[in-house]
């Protein structure tokens, strides 16, 4: 299974769907919070272009954001990408 990585604050409600989607799924992401790191933040934009958390890594993957997420579930994606090697 592909290592999952989440930049996240303990109060994001996108994060707190984001953690449940992804524990159904029997994974726990390696989470970056970025309200506890303030340079994790900085890292995170430039990592991705956005400002906004979650943001979410499966594997090497940028993935996005919950809604993201959310929708590669719907689509039967998010499996496949969770048990690439």
């Amino acid at each position: 299974m592909q290592e999952v990585t989440m930049y996240s604050t303990h109060t994001c409600p996108y994060c707190v769907q984001a953690r449940r989607l992804l524990a159904e799924k029997g994974v726990v992401a390696k989470e970056i919070h970025v309200d506890e790191e303030p340079g994790k933040l900085r890292e995170m934009i430039d990592i991705t272009g956005r400002r906004t958390v979650p943001q979410i890594f499966i594997g090497a993957t940028h993935v996005g954001g919950y809604d993201d997420l959310s929708a590669l579930a719907r689509a039967g994606k998010l499996d496949p990408l969770l048990a690439a090697a």
